[in-house]
């Protein structure tokens, strides 16, 4: 199956370059567990890739918290400082950054997270992060007037690319319904990586679902195919 040629690619970094959404789940899931509270999977996919501040409304909401979204978000973003210090890489993000910046495909990254953790997550990533010409944070940008699903994120990575591409020229790397669903909102093609746990009717509108990086075919979409 062949897709439409695109010229630029945008990734999302938390559970798609990075290997830390493992970890946050672990952070709301303690907080949750201080109140008698669970994490659910239902719960964890309408949170998956949202910004910090509906990160916060969206745990207290649903899984009726005795917190402000405030009071949430402090004690998140504590633990977050605290244990993502070192995350690792997904399997086939390292491979398939270095095989795109060898051909000059221009790159950026389109993160819900917040400047600050971004910086923190990625210091010791560098070797992959350096090729990106640029990365977005949805928390902190104040640009980005609506987070993920919303398209601004992805409106804006496309925007702040020298050549100003057109978004159907733009491929999106997403693991989170939420990132696709403001990808293809965009008018971009989005390739979805999604965890198990994710269910079939909310990986539908990605334009192809993966199990990994690793299976990604450049070439379908006409992007120099791998060595």
């Amino acid at each position: 199956m062949q897709f439409k040629k695109v010229t630029h690619v945008i990734f999302d970094m938390d559970g798609l370059l990075i290997e830390s959404e493992s970890v946050y789940d672990k952070i709301i899931n303690d907080i949750a567990s201080q109140f008698g509270k669970a994490y659910t999977d239902d719960v964890k996919t309408k949170i998956l890739g949202t910004p910090e501040k509906d990160t916060a409304r969206l745990a207290v909401t649903e899984m009726q918290l005795p917190l402000t979204p405030e009071e949430f978000l402090k004690m998140y973003k504590a633990k977050v400082m605290v244990e993502l210090q070192n995350p690792e890489l997904m399997p086939g993000a390292k491979d398939l950054v270095k095989h795109l910046a060898k051909h000059d495909i221009p790159m950026a990254v389109a993160t819900s997270s917040s400047q600050e953790a971004m910086e923190m997550k990625t210091k010791k990533l560098q070797d992959v992060f350096k090729h990106f010409h640029h990365i977005v944070c949805g928390s902190t940008d104040p640009e980005v007037k609506h987070g993920k699903p919303a398209p601004d994120i992805f409106l804006l990575a496309a925007a702040r690319f020298p050549d100003k591409p057109d978004p159907s020229v733009c491929l999106v790397f997403e693991d989170a319904p939420n990132g696709i669903q403001g990808a293809i909102s965009a008018g971009m093609q989005a390739v979805m990586v999604p965890a198990d746990y994710i269910p079939k009717e909310l990986r539908k509108s990605a334009t192809v679902v993966l199990r990994s990086l690793e299976e990604f075919k450049p070439e379908l979409f006409g992007l120099p195919p791998r060595e």
